[in-house]
């Protein structure tokens, strides 16, 4: 047994560097290396309580207990290769001491790796107030990120056990809050050597501000100290708020003075100073700046500040680190309040702007400063994707602005109105409009229109656009029908107090109606779009209005004539021809605003239709009388005479009072005042006389019975009448 056991060791224990070779020298060796290895850990232990706990004076260095760690990791290890597993199994049966051994060796091995670890830790907490002496910030970096792993035991490289035993140490809080101490002092250095070499400054006054940025011209020292500071952990909120608020957000919005100096503060640093304006518009509207001014500001704002510009890591920049603070809100801003106002709102500017491709170029300019990410900071290219709907907006916008401008204008102010294609006028000629006047502001909405129908398509506006298909040929396709849609419910309101005052107003809305109506029908061919409804639109609320004002003028005649009484059966007395001049006067004041403003053939035919109303209302009050005496017959006579001698004098042509359709009626009238019975018969002549075009056979037996007296005449000639 004896022999079988030794042959097992010599297998098992080979020599290795330890001189041992049996179970007793293996054991004797283990107990002096834990015995080493405690009293290390006890001076380790004491080390790290005065550091971290009692914060006492400790001058030892780390380096030497790394230095005797390694060395004792070293013969642990050995041993433990010398007490190998298969040995362990062989000799379990054997000696249970040497299995013993084993994990006792292990479980040193593991607090001497805590040991370790918080020893690594300790010489780089050292090696950090080296490098801060020194004024190395980037090393200083880097050492804390080393402590910070070690610490958290973030690089995945710390054994769990040592891990899990050194989170349950007594200077584990002390260690973490000297860590966070550290950085705060780092990130305060930084800031400070920082805030020197780039210094921002504002100075506000009553109504303006002057903003100064001054960068130093040190690269190194510069570039060394943003790649130190802007690391993930790092905020730059403050200086992207300052450049924000009192840099682009100003550019964007006002005109700002720029002055760049190579060689400011006796060449040691660039310095750029923008001046603005902050006093309020007392008129509401912000003075702006042109998008090229923008554009201009904005670039040397990014390249002042691009010595600061440089990569933090595989990807990001500086400036991306900033654009993340604002980017959104700046693009926002800038296509709002700058690109879109700087659409072009004419034709004449948008054949030579160039705002689009200008915008193409500062979007890649944003990118290559990696202030933006194109791919997903879109807003320029939406913008320069909606550009012709912009361009579309804006026109419309002014057309209609335009359009809104002229409908408020003056209706008085007219002009003659004659188109002509022959000497001799337009008589007859049913293409051509007729002499009349109509509202200047009118002929200025057709030559508006005019202009848009006009308008050059697309495609010979930008003729590198190939897809016909992007927009309507005609920008302002439609624009006519909006415009003269508004035109009939807007000029209406606008004017409705003058149309309910004044006739020649209604007149006027008449002309101008109708004369749209005549454009429109001229020019149906050329895309108005619904130009029967537009049409039958401008004729309608012409005539409404028109109708309104006829209306309203036969209102006047009636109320006169509604005191037209004939108090006496025996004489007429004064009041009913003064009420019959005082209707002829209105009509007199009607022609002088009428007659040279509207067409002559609605004048004659509204007029005709004014003077029927007013004379069969006079022929209505006579024929209420029962008994007229030939004194009141005479005078009624004369007083038709009246009517019969002004009432031609309201036409150009006197002639055309026979188109009144009661005028014969008021004629005959006027005779029978003055004819005898049988004057009376022969003109009815059995009912084949002139009188039957105008009367009735009860009427003329009425005038009978009131102008002679009963008698076998008078009874023949009634029975005459049939």
């Amino acid at each position: 047994m004896a022999a079988i056991k030794d042959e097992i060791l010599a297998t098992v224990f080979k020599p290795n560097g330890v001189g041992c070779t049996t179970v007793d020298g293996i054991m004797s060796t283990t107990t002096k290396v834990l015995t080493r290895t405690e009293r290390f850990q006890e001076r380790v232990r004491r080390h790290i309580e005065d550091n971290y706990i009692d914060f006492l004076p400790n001058h030892t260095s780390p380096d030497l207990f790394l230095e005797e760690s390694d060395s004792l990791e070293r013969e642990i290890n050995e041993l433990l290769a010398t007490v190998g597993q298969e040995g362990q199994n062989a000799l379990s049966e054997a000696n249970t001491k040497l299995t013993t051994c084993g994990l006792n060796l292990r479980e040193i091995l593991l607090g001497l790796r805590v040991s370790q670890h918080v020893l690594k830790i300790d010489d780089l907490f050292q090696c950090v107030e080296e490098a801060k002496a020194t004024k190395d910030y980037l090393t200083v970096l880097d050492l804390v990120g080393k402590l910070r792993n070690l610490i958290y035991c973030e690089d995945g490289a710390t054994p769990q056990g040592v891990e899990r035993i050194f989170y349950k140490l007594d200077c584990y809080d002390t260690v973490k809050v000297k860590y966070h101490v550290q950085v705060h002092l780092l990130q305060q250095n930084l800031q400070e050597r920082f805030d020197r070499l780039v210094q921002l400054n504002c100075k506000s006054f009553p109504t303006s501000r002057c903003v100064t940025l001054q960068l130093s011209k040190n690269l190194t020292q510069l570039q060394d100290i943003v790649l130190a500071l802007f690391q993930p952990h790092y905020n730059p909120a403050k200086l992207c708020e300052f450049l924000f608020d009192n840099c682009i957000e100003p550019l964007i919005l006002k005109p700002v003075s720029v002055e760049y100096d190579e060689n400011a503060e006796g060449g040691t640093y660039v310095q750029l100073s923008l001046s603005y304006s902050t006093k309020e518009s007392s008129s509401g509207q912000l003075l702006r700046p042109t998008y090229t001014q923008v554009f201009e500001h904005f670039k040397q704002l990014l390249q002042t500040l691009s010595s600061i510009n440089i990569s933090v890591s595989s990807t990001q920049h500086v400036f991306s680190l900033i654009g993340d603070h604002f980017k959104d809100r700046m693009l926002e801003l800038l296509v709002s309040e700058c690109l879109v106002p700087a659409v072009p709102e004419t034709m004449e500017d948008y054949q030579t702007s160039t705002l689009r491709e200008d915008v193409v170029q500062f979007e890649q300019f944003l990118a290559d400063t990696f202030l933006i990410d194109p791919e997903k900071d879109n807003a320029l290219t939406k913008f320069t994707e909606q550009y012709e709907t912009f361009y579309r907006n804006r026109l419309y916008k002014r057309v209609l602005e335009m359009a809104r401008e002229i409908m408020q204008r003056d209706l008085q102010d007219m002009t003659l109105l004659e188109e002509r294609t022959v000497v001799g006028g337009v008589t007859g000629d049913p293409f051509l409009f007729p002499r009349c006047m109509v509202s200047k502001s009118t002929m200025d909405f057709v030559k508006l229109m005019e202009r848009i129908v006009r308008s050059p398509s697309r495609k010979g506006i930008n003729s590198d656009v190939k897809d016909d298909t992007e927009v309507p040929s005609n920008p302002l396709a439609g624009a006519i029908s909006v415009m003269l849609n508004a035109y009939v419910v807007e000029v209406p309101k606008i004017h409705k107090k003058l149309l309910e005052s004044i006739p020649q107003q209604s007149v006027l809305l008449y002309n101008n109606c109708y004369f749209l109506a005549h454009w429109v029908s001229n020019n149906a061919k050329k895309g108005i779009e619904c130009f029967a409804a537009l049409v039958k639109m401008l004729h309608t609320t012409g005539n409404k209005y028109f109708k309104v004002q006829v209306n309203y003028q036969e209102s006047i005649l009636m109320d006169i004539m509604s005191g037209l009484v004939f108090e006496n059966p025996h004489t007429l007395g004064t009041t009913p021809l003064k009420l019959v001049r005082q209707c002829l006067r209105q009509l007199e004041l009607l022609k002088n605003v009428w007659q040279n403003v509207l067409p002559d053939n609605v004048y004659n035919s509204t007029f005709c239709d004014l003077l029927h109303t007013f004379i069969s209302e006079l022929v209505r009050r006579i024929f209420t009388l029962r008994d007229i005496s030939a004194t009141m017959a005479s005078e009624l006579s004369d007083l038709i005479d009246v009517v019969l001698e002004k009432a031609p004098q309201l036409f150009k042509e006197h002639h055309e009072v026979v188109h009144v359709r009661s005028w014969m009626k008021l004629q005959q009238l006027k005779t029978l005042m003055n004819a005898s019975l049988k004057e009376i018969t022969e003109l009815w002549c059995d009912g084949a006389g002139p009188l039957t075009a105008s009367f009735k056979a009860d009427e003329i037996k009425h005038l009978i019975r009131a102008l002679f007296q009963d008698s076998d005449r008078r009874a023949k000639a009634i029975n005459q009448i049939i």
